[in-house]
């Protein structure tokens, strides 16, 4: 399943949280992060004739069961190459290569918010494009800085157990989704 990581930052917050619920999910879960960063910018001029890096990312998208987003918040939304990489799967209108697949949303911020804000716009977004949102338990990481030691991996202040809880319940949530063969 890919995982789609809002931030562009090799070392960021979100990078490490996406590490550690990669690390928290039950051995059932196959999960790889998909590379968003260098995408060219979606323009509807080109949605019938798109950029092969777009075809790419959308035929990734395709053969997954479900999606996994991990985002920082940005100005109390989401960051633009997250909102780029949706628009490229979501378009053109009616052939989006998302419909239909199960999504969960954790989010982070060195805020006292832990992304609320971005991890509910997600949700909004994902709703309109046709994907079922997991819609317990939520993820929304606050101070996040405290929650990761100097190599990355998850401090005593960080929330594992939620972490944990999360990934079962997406693995549980996703194959409500899955047809059975």
């Amino acid at each position: 399943m890919p995982i789609l990581i809002g931030s562009l930052r090799k070392d960021g917050f979100s990078a490490r949280l996406a590490n550690a619920l990669i690390n928290a999910a039950p051995q059932r879960l196959s999960l790889a992060t998909v590379a968003i960063g260098k995408l060219p910018l979606f323009n509807q001029d080109d949605e019938y004739a798109p950029p092969e890096e777009h075809v790419q990312f959308r035929a990734r998208l395709e053969r997954s069961q479900a999606v996994l987003i991990v985002t920082p918040e940005y100005n109390r939304s989401i960051p633009g190459a997250l909102k780029n990489a949706l628009d490229i799967a979501s378009r053109p209108y009616g052939q989006s290569v998302l419909a239909g697949k199960p999504v969960a949303i954790a989010s982070q911020s060195p805020g006292a918010m832990g992304g609320m804000a971005a991890n509910h716009a997600l949700r909004l977004a994902a709703m309109s494009m046709g994907m079922p949102v997991m819609p317990q338990p939520e993820v929304y990481l606050a101070n996040a800085e405290r929650s990761f030691a100097a190599d990355g991996t998850l401090s005593e202040a960080a929330p594992a157990a939620l972490l944990t809880d999360f990934m079962e319940a997406f693995a549980v949530w996703a194959s409500r989704f899955v047809a059975a063969d």
